[in-house]
């Protein structure tokens, strides 16, 4: 009877066995990032969505907080993908160049 939510946590060889975690896999940048504003599925919210950027989990994190405190907003980072709260587009697109990043506003 093997249940699939049942692991081993301790051996009396080994002690506790701890589970190796896959590195997250990256997808490559094309060399833009993509700033998008989005309400659908938030209530009429509008957010900003910014992604294919290229960066790993730390950096996006990093950048996220960054942005946020730039623009005096929250938001937060799903996957690869940041979102900042509110429409500062434009106050996101001067940051993301100061950064290095080459910026292309997708949809309306």
């Amino acid at each position: 009877m093997h249940d699939q939510l049942s692991k081993l946590v301790f051996s009396t060889d080994q002690g506790r066995i701890k589970e190796e975690k896959p590195e997250p896999v990256i997808t490559p940048s094309d060399g833009f990032a993509k700033v998008r504003r989005e309400t659908k599925g938030r209530k009429g919210k509008g957010v900003v969505t910014i992604s294919g950027l290229g960066l790993g989990p730390k950096e996006l994190k990093a950048l996220a907080k960054k942005l946020k405190q730039t623009c005096g907003t929250g938001g937060t980072v799903i996957d690869e993908v940041i979102e900042i709260q509110g429409d500062k587009r434009e106050l996101i697109k001067s940051t993301l160049e100061k950064e290095g990043f080459k910026v292309k506003f997708i949809g309306g």
